[in-house]
């Protein structure tokens, strides 16, 4: 079982959610962000060790993987200057640096938040959406087969429209594209990608993800699957010990 834990994309909405969640748990989490700002910020969150660095450079992506057992993926890119600079974006780029560095370092399993509408999801995204964000769908889907690809264990969650909502616990889990639709609570993807971490029967599966109570449009390919969440720790009054390491 994984006990070290990286979150890349640590200070993102998803992200914020997987360390709040994973400081409950045993495992030691390491957190990655492009930005000194938000250390402090991810420390107070629950990150046992902060990382700074850029996942468009292999060097920093091989540093943040180096000692780590597993990897929950939740970087992503907001729409903007990059659409019309053609320049290289970390959903697809930066994940495959981040795939090529957790090859090298012998990392067990590696969960990545993609997005529906990605690869044979993508009627299920709405095509004003799609014509927006196609180049970003377009990274994540090259960045999922790279991860298909790589040899490591993996699992990849394509949630719906994300939202700040409380997590609902009653999620729609499809596999095979054309599932399912609708919103999610980021909470609720956080729990299943930290479920995803000690849940063998979703190693090396593709699921499409949304909220029962916000699907829209018929349902196919729901799948059942007995996901393994992490006992939470018991509290402790003692203070956490906190390593920043700014590479």
């Amino acid at each position: 079982m994984a006990t070290t834990v990286l979150v890349a994309g640590a200070s993102g909405g998803t992200g914020r959610r997987l360390l709040e969640q994973l400081e409950t748990t045993d495992y030691t989490v390491r957190a990655l962000t492009r930005s000194c700002r938000k250390v402090g910020t991810l420390s107070d969150l629950g990150a046992d060790e902060v990382m700074v660095g850029d996942l468009l450079d292999p060097a920093d992506a091989a540093k943040a993987v180096r000692g780590c057992d597993a990897v929950l993926c939740a970087v992503g890119t907001t729409p903007g200057l990059a659409d019309f600079l053609g320049e290289d974006v970390v959903d697809g780029a930066g994940v495959v640096n981040l795939v090529n560095a957790a090859v090298a370092a012998d990392v067990e399993t590696f969960v990545m938040e993609s997005a529906l509408g990605v690869g044979d999801s993508r009627d299920q995204a709405p095509l004003g959406l799609r014509l927006v964000l196609w180049r970003y769908l377009t990274a994540k889907n090259h960045a999922e087969a790279w991860l298909r690809s790589s040899g490591l264990t993996y699992t990849i969650f394509r949630p719906g429209r994300l939202t700040d909502d409380p997590a609902s616990g009653d999620i729609l889990v499809g596999e095979g594209g054309a599932t399912v639709r609708g919103a999610i609570a980021r909470d609720d993807v956080a729990r299943l990608m930290i479920a995803a971490l000690s849940t063998p029967e979703a190693a090396n599966r593709t699921f499409e993800v949304a909220d029962h109570g916000d699907a829209r449009g018929p349902t196919r390919g729901l799948v059942d699957v007995d996901w393994q969440f992490p006992p939470e720790r018991p509290q402790s009054d003692d203070p956490i010990r906190i390593d920043v390491t700014e590479e």
